[in-house]
């Protein structure tokens, strides 16, 4: 976040117990539409110089072969937010 802000780190448990969610806010500048569709995609990045586009879509793998998903939710001016659900394994 270039101009500073908040991050916010939350976990919940899901109704059934099945799964449990981490969820990653910021108030930082957002995505627009095009940049949230591919922020999973390998190599792509919104930044010069500065690492190498894979972390998110790391992050994807491992999340999908656990078991689980990644969500992001974005707005140009308003922050994002990502939600990782991953299967509880009966915790």
């Amino acid at each position: 976040m270039p101009k500073g802000g908040t991050i916010t780190v939350s976990t919940t448990l899901a109704d059934t117990g099945d799964f449990v969610s981490l969820i990653v806010s910021d108030t930082g500048t957002g995505m627009d539409g095009e940049t949230r569709r591919r922020v999973f995609k390998p190599f792509f990045t919104t930044k010069v110089d500065v690492g190498s586009g894979l972390g998110l879509a790391s992050a994807h793998g491992s999340v999908t072969r656990a078991g689980g998903t990644i969500e992001v939710e974005s707005e140009p001016g308003r922050g994002t937010t990502f939600t990782i659900r991953l299967p509880s394994l009966g915790v």
